[in-house]
């Protein structure tokens, strides 16, 4: 399904598509380890379930470039064993036949020396004609921004609690709106163990997102990908 013209929304990710650039976002690889460090046991498959879906994609849609929009590890001040070896898997996945960038998300701080083992550079942003994209955990402030008029960013992880009687479900999701002058798509978490943030019950982290998101359009993603019109409408369900 198109979210905007040439640029649509497969599975978790977006497939620009006359540059057959694949964008990802938010993996949080490693957070499986950290529940369980927590005492919070959650099966060891999450990972293999990231892998899984993503081979889905790189065959369905063969990108000739990668872009990780930040977050792709997710400890903050170390490298925890299961992050080296899978983001390692990741890399190698994703550079077999594509050409891999990586955006820096605020859980990123020392991605550095894991991407250096397989000669990533790790970068701010990615700018295409008139696309930009960033983590969106602040405004960039540069004049590629500036002279955007479409910014994709992660970081959110918006999803949406559906309720039908005293049953509840969270949806992951994506958003497309406004940001001041410039077309705003807000990217789900590609990890499954991360449901993200609930706009309509929950405060918004994304600088981007602090306003009010009534004309929000809401794109679910499930088994495949459901388009449930503006924030407001939803809001009356």
């Amino acid at each position: 399904m198109e979210i905007i013209k040439g640029i649509e929304i497969t599975g978790l990710g977006l497939f620009i598509k006359k540059e057959k650039i694949l964008v990802i976002s938010d993996m949080h690889l490693g957070y499986e380890e950290l529940l369980r460090k927590q005492g919070i046991q959650i099966p060891l498959s999450q990972f293999k379930q990231i892998k899984d879906n993503l081979e889905k994609l790189l065959l369905k849609l063969k990108p000739k470039k990668i872009i990780i929009t930040g977050d792709f590890k997710h400890e903050f001040g170390t490298i925890s064993d299961s992050e080296w070896k899978q983001i390692l898997k990741i890399i190698d996945l994703l550079k077999e036949n594509s050409e891999l960038i990586i955006l820096k998300g605020n859980h990123d701080v020392i991605l550095k020396p894991i991407a250096e083992k397989r000669d990533v550079k790790i970068k701010d942003y990615y700018k295409l004609n008139n696309i930009y994209i960033c983590h969106g955990d602040f405004v960039p402030k540069d004049r590629y921004f500036s002279e955007s008029k479409i910014i994709i960013i992660g970081h959110e992880h918006p999803a949406i609690t559906l309720k039908k009687g005293p049953r509840k479900e969270k949806y992951k999701c994506f958003l497309k709106g406004k940001y001041k002058t410039k077309t705003l798509i807000v990217m789900p978490s590609f990890n499954p163990v991360t449901p993200g943030t609930d706009i309509l019950n929950e405060k918004q982290i994304s600088p981007f997102l602090i306003q009010n998101l009534d004309n929000f359009e809401v794109f679910i993603v499930e088994n495949k990908t459901y388009y449930f019109g503006k924030v407001k409408d939803i809001k009356k369900l």
